[in-house]
């Protein structure tokens, strides 16, 4: 029985944890817009494109962020910038927990990371992704604050969602589909503007 090549078992698994959910046109003019190809930046860094297919299967990189249309797996472009800031792969399952004050945290988001669907930030960092969460836990928050509706309440509000508005994309409509619902732009962004417009 001939051996499944790493680009279909990195396939199969996308669709593991993703579902298998079908990418529309412009589903793929979005992510080509936000992503490159792996194959792509493989060549520019001088990588080996299946040797970084098999760090993904052995959960030492991230999985892509989407699967194009057309099988290409797309990723960021600073894909392999944790794992050289950390000191190589081999270090940056241990460099990436630490920024966690709770290892167990730490562990979870490291999970998180490795699942390729931090397509929520433009720049997946340990800082960023605590920035998000700090972030959405207080504009989530912000209707049982005691000013709720003042002015000042607003102004610090929309200094909330215009930091988190910074850090995210747009997202598409394939994500909707994967995360089972809204994403945290239309929860955390969209929407509060929408119901507190600025004064």
């Amino acid at each position: 029985m001939p051996e499944t090549n790493p680009k279909q078992q990195l396939g199969e698994r996308f669709r593991e944890v993703n579902g298998d959910h079908p990418m529309t046109d412009a589903d793929d003019v979005y992510v080509s817009a936000q992503f490159v190809a792996l194959e792509g930046l493989c060549a520019d860094r001088g990588r080996d494109v299946d040797a970084v297919r098999r760090l993904m299967l052995g959960q030492r990189l991230p999985l892509p962020g989407y699967l194009r249309s057309d099988g290409a797996e797309m990723v960021p472009s600073d894909l392999f910038a944790l794992a050289d800031e950390a000191g190589g792969v081999e270090l940056l399952e241990a460099w990436f927990i630490a920024h966690w004050a709770d290892p167990v945290i730490g562990k979870a988001e490291w999970n998180a990371y490795l699942s390729g669907q931090y397509v929520c930030l433009h720049s997946v960092t340990p800082a960023a992704i605590q920035r998000k969460t700090c972030l959405t836990t207080a504009i989530s928050a912000s209707e049982d604050e005691p000013d709720a509706g003042s002015a000042q309440w607003s102004e610090r509000l929309h200094a909330l969602v215009d930091e988190l508005d910074a850090l995210e994309p747009a997202f598409t409509a394939y994500d909707r589909l994967r995360f089972g619902g809204p994403t945290s732009r239309d929860t955390c962004i969209d929407a509060v503007r929408a119901r507190f417009p600025r004064p």
